[in-house]
């Protein structure tokens, strides 16, 4: 499945040396609000060390990670709401991706100009925050005007759903974001308004090389706004992660080690987009190829199944699965079948976070 994260922030936070350094697109970085006006879109790669060790133990001949995707959104200013700095264009490309990571700026640099003139994370963050909202709000109110005209038919389910939406306006209107509203059942009515704020958030703290790993007071502001929001925050240097984009994998883990930390800021930004998600990896393996695979928790196998092709989902018979952890002891499928552990399961078994699986199905 593909996964897309929108980096948004104001101008001049980091996002795009950020999205240099986990994509190396070559977006373009510059000393001077909305040098992006197109959003970058940079595929990346998902490390994992077990895809490695499984292509070792086939000895395939191709390893195929999994891919997220990160989209750098021009950088929002207030009143992007009402399209101040091409907000409603850079708003509307917020719509279309899955999370939203947003850069939060934790670092003094008088060399580099930053558009509110200082540093002051919780500022920042509100907003962006407010833009977001005020954009919801205008399309709820939208919504609810048209809604409030057709209530002079009867419908119940237009009843319904003009309630909802009119709970929703007083929701926003308190500044409040879509996340935060029960939409009860309505689910068909919450996809159709695709919020702005209904969408997943996971904060990156871009700080100075000096204060990783930990962060500095800033970081701490961040963090306690997140904590209200249950959302997590990821420390990172874009200055640092531009400079590990260009070493090697030994020389990347030193400079990492020397740094005390023991992942980049990218992988550790995957690995909270994933956790954000609900996201899973399972593996197929063979001579030809080893691969990982993205799936949401809880899919079912002849899903999961869709993502290597359609027919095999249609043709579905059963899935022989092998833990990460067996296949990794055994070092193989035959020995795993041999030990006991390959197991046979049907369409209602649900996929677990490192399932080696070989799917049969009825062509």
């Amino acid at each position: 499945m593909s996964l897309k994260v929108g980096l948004v922030g104001l101008p001049n936070v980091g996002k795009s040396t950020v999205f240099n350094a986990v994509s190396q697109a070559g977006a373009e970085a510059a000393n001077f609000p909305f040098c992006t006006i197109d959003p970058n879109v940079g595929v990346v790669p998902v490390p994992d060390a077990r895809l490695a060790r499984l292509t070792d133990l086939s000895d395939s001949a191709k390893s195929i990670p999994t891919s997220i995707e990160f989209v750098d959104i021009a950088g929002l200013v207030a009143g992007a709401s009402k399209g101040e700095g091409l907000g409603n264009q850079f708003l509307a490309h917020i719509r279309e991706v899955d999370a939203i990571c947003h850069v939060v700026r934790a670092f003094h640099d008088p060399d580099v100009v930053h558009v509110s003139g200082s540093v002051d994370p919780a500022r920042d963050i509100e907003i962006i925050d407010t833009e977001l909202v005020l954009k919801d709000l205008d399309t709820a109110e939208k919504r609810a005007d048209r809604l409030t005209r057709s209530r002079k038919s009867g419908d119940r389910n237009i009843i319904a759903a003009a309630d909802v939406v009119d709970r929703l306006v007083d929701h926003l209107g308190e500044g409040l974001p879509g996340r935060t509203f029960d939409f009860g059942s309505a689910d068909e009515l919450r996809r159709e308004l695709s919020l702005l704020t209904d969408k997943p958030v996971l904060y990156a703290a871009n700080v100075a090389e000096d204060d990783l790993p930990d962060g500095n007071d800033q970081v701490g502001e961040i963090r306690a706004i997140a904590a209200d929001q249950d959302a997590e925050v990821v420390v990172i240097s874009a200055q640092v992660e531009a400079e590990l984009a260009e070493l090697g994998d030994d020389e990347r883990a030193e400079y990492l080690d020397s740094m005390g930390l023991e992942q980049s800021g990218l992988q550790r930004l995957i690995a909270a987009a994933y956790e954000l998600l609900g996201l899973q990896t399972f593996f197929t393996t063979g001579p030809k190829e080893s691969r990982a695979w993205t799936i949401r928790a809880g899919t079912p196998a002849p899903r999961a199944a869709r993502e290597i092709h359609s027919d095999i989902e249609r043709g579905f018979i059963r899935a022989e699965v092998i833990s990460f952890a067996d296949f990794d002891q055994l070092g193989s499928e035959s020995a795993a079948r041999d030990a006991g552990r390959l197991r046979s399961e049907g369409k209602d078994y649900q996929l677990r976070d490192g399932d080696v699986v070989h799917f049969r199905f009825n062509v």
